[in-house]
């Protein structure tokens, strides 16, 4: 499909248009929470897997919510009469947020999804037709320059963010502008980027309508349109799919294989100022005869601390298989489908990529000597939002840079809270075979000690040194206190760089 199968956009040159929209959408509580309230969970739930019929049924009534719901969520003609009750319905179809259907109906031109900032903010995030995640119908992901709305990977992103307050942030393919809205809060200034000038249109809408502050908008590829500006903070959401091919501009970086993501991490580090974050959704090749951690950290640049984690591994068939569904083509001709994934398979047995790995990767400019590069695997749950925890790791790798051995056991430490531990060994067995210390936060870690590490990271309260602890428990079990002072810090290390302990000074 081409360009002239979307539909023309809300005017942003109508701000007060946009303030008032945005008035009427909270009186009748078209918010997050009031959305859940009307269609209840099940409901609510059937929209992210594209399923309308619960939320149609549960809006056959005539509240003013129901009308907006059934307007911009499910993308249904209303009569013009029952719009004109809850919205200031002759400036939307003036500024083009609605537009006039049959005989004395209207309809939406975009999608409007209510959204909860991290802060509790009604938001509002506006995206094209039937693509909000989990849309409905309308023109489907294929139009080209087509504009997606909030999904997984988006909040995934948003929720790693370091919230700090910082002067200049740059969203790069900012998309429906998602995360240019969390900026804005912490920002003084953004600036958001985007290949396609429909997303950077859409941005503005969603702004907006949220009531932010409007960000600097500029069309370009990669860092390009950023010229030579330097960012506290740099947030990407890339089209980071490792397809043949650049069919799909939202979704495919058009480079080969891992390459867009991997420009991506090296170009930043020039862009960041010291002290400075950038993160990251990326994908990476496992290719054959190669470690994947040594691939990603061939990609940092230098003078950045970084920290890198893989959520997920596909093997290429099933990666293959959820990007052609995610693109509707095994809805199409069986015959044409099995082309297209011949064609996926082809390109990864050309790389020799056996695998391909999802996840984060968070850099820091930082002036050290030796940056810090953390490259591990976590597929398991975590505590969202962890912007809190990315930020407190990289202070935790300046404290251990900055301490020796002898530094470490001088030092004073505390047990993070919640942190429980569990003994696993045979039933009746009189000593546990280990100690596993787990986090009800957070990463929600686990970590193996000793009964010795155990016993330390117990009795950390701030009050004594880690060496005055050890000498405590060498006396107790018997042992010599210095051989337990040269053989402790390393696991020490381990519990502060994993936020096990915090150093209480």
């Amino acid at each position: 499909m081409s360009h002239t199968s979307l539909s023309p956009l809300p005017s942003s040159d109508r701000p007060d248009v946009a303030t008032r929209l945005r008035e009427a959408l909270l009186g009748a509580s078209f918010t997050a929470d009031g959305m859940l309230d009307l269609l209840g969970a099940s409901a609510y739930a059937a929209l992210a897997r594209s399923e309308t019929v619960p939320a149609l049924r549960a809006t056959r009534g005539d509240t003013p919510l129901e009308t907006l719901v059934r307007l911009f969520l499910l993308q249904q003609p209303v009569p013009h009469a029952r719009v004109a009750d809850v919205l200031p319905v002759a400036d939307c179809l003036d500024s083009g947020w609605l537009t006039a259907v049959g005989g004395d109906e209207v309809a939406a031109t975009v999608d409007i999804r209510p959204y909860a900032g991290t802060g509790g903010e009604d938001w509002f995030v506006v995206s094209d037709l039937g693509c909000a995640v989990g849309g409905a119908g309308g023109i489907g992901s294929h139009a080209e320059g087509v504009v997606l709305g909030v999904g997984g990977a988006s909040t995934t992103l948003a929720g790693i963010t370091v919230r700090t307050p910082v002067a200049a942030a740059l969203d790069l393919g900012t998309g429906s502008g998602i995360q240019a809205l969390h900026a804005a809060q912490h920002a003084t200034r953004v600036t958001a980027t985007d290949l396609n000038p429909r997303a950077l249109a859409i941005t503005a809408l969603t702004l907006a309508l949220s009531g932010a502050p409007a960000a600097d908008l500029r069309e370009g590829s990669l860092f390009e349109p950023a010229g030579d500006e330097t960012y506290d903070l740099i947030v990407s959401n890339p089209p980071f799919v490792i397809s043949p091919g650049a069919r799909l501009t939202y979704r495919d970086g058009g480079m080969g294989g891992d390459d867009l993501c991997r420009t991506l991490v090296q170009q930043a580090g020039d862009r960041l100022n010291e002290g400075g974050f950038a993160q990251f959704l990326a994908n990476w090749q496992h290719v054959e005869g190669e470690e994947w951690q040594d691939r990603l950290r061939s990609w940092v640049p230098r003078g950045c601390d970084a920290w890198i984690v893989q959520r997920e591994v596909q093997d290429v068939t099933q990666y293959a298989e959820l990007w052609l569904r995610d693109a509707g083509d095994h809805r199409s001709d069986p015959a044409e489908y099995q082309a297209l994934y011949d064609a996926w398979l082809d390109e990864f047995e050309a790389r020799k990529v056996r695998a391909v790995g999802f996840g984060w990767i968070t850099l820091r400019r930082t002036a050290a000597e030796r940056p810090s590069i953390t490259v591990e695997e976590w597929p398991h749950p975590v505590e969202q939002p962890l912007g809190d925890a990315v930020r407190a790791h990289f202070d935790r790798v300046d404290y251990l840079r900055e301490h020796d051995d002898a530094g470490l056991l001088a030092g004073h430490f505390r047990l993070v809270s919640e942190v429980v531990q569990e003994q696993v060994g045979l039933p009746g067995a009189e000593d546990p075979e280990h100690v596993v210390l787990r986090q009800h936060r957070g990463m929600r870690r686990a970590t193996k000690v000793d009964t010795v590490g155990a016993g330390f990271a117990g009795v950390c309260d701030g009050s004594l040194s880690a060496g005055r602890i050890l000498d405590a428990i060498a006396q107790l079990v018997g042992e010599d206190p210095v051989l337990l002072r040269d053989r402790t810090p390393a696991q020490i290390r381990l519990l502060v760089e994993q936020g096990f302990l915090e150093p209480a000074e």
